[in-house]
């Protein structure tokens, strides 16, 4: 790629380092920005912009959002007493997807990882514990990654929700494989996890 203009190489660059994209594709997805009109490179460079200055995390639930609240903590049709508990905004996305949840979410930015030195305090239980104090919340649905440090969580979360015996808590069913990551599952299978929840 030597002989590329300095700004081509610049892109390819910059292209390459996002999760999953190799020199080889870098560099075709380059090109094809070069052989684009104006308008739609112009359009791109302003959406990555956009997102950067106006997307934030909703105040309820921490999910991406461009105002105070997510679409979804704004829906008034949503069942405010199911809440599902995630790790990322991407597995929240998916399960949306999946359409087989029609409750609320709630964001942990996180799992429990102590070899990592991410603990309680690293991620978003201050802000569940206090949502389930002062919101009328009738089941708690643990949707997270079954690795282990998924599996920790939720072992963690389950203890720590037993000062809350009138809540039902139960956990996404089988479907999710073993050391699965929620942003990979497919939609069907996701589905049937959802719908098939255990207590625990």
């Amino acid at each position: 790629m030597a002989h590329y203009p300095t700004s081509l190489l610049r892109l390819v660059k910059q292209i390459s380092q996002l999760p999953g994209i190799g020199e080889k594709t870098a560099e075709r997805l380059a090109l094809h920005i070069l052989k684009t009109p104006v308008a739609e490179a112009e359009a791109l460079s302003a959406s990555i912009l956009e997102i950067k200055k106006k997307i934030q995390l909703c105040e309820k639930c921490f999910s991406w959002s461009d105002e105070k609240h997510c679409t979804i903590c704004q829906d008034a049709n949503r069942d405010k007493s199911l809440l599902c508990v995630v790790e990322q905004p991407a597995d929240m996305a998916s399960i949306e997807r999946s359409g087989a949840f029609k409750g609320v979410y709630h964001v942990l930015s996180g799992v429990l990882s102590p070899i990592n030195g991410v603990g309680p305090d690293d991620i978003r239980l201050r802000e569940l514990l206090n949502r389930l104090q002062n919101e009328n919340i009738k089941e708690i649905i643990l949707a997270l990654g079954t690795n282990v440090e998924g599996e920790a969580t939720a072992s963690y979360l389950h203890q720590l929700f037993q000062k809350f015996p009138v809540i039902i808590i139960s956990r996404i069913a089988s479907g999710v494989p073993i050391g699965g990551d929620l942003k990979y599952i497919d939609q069907v299978t996701l589905k049937q996890a959802m719908e098939h929840r255990r207590k625990i």
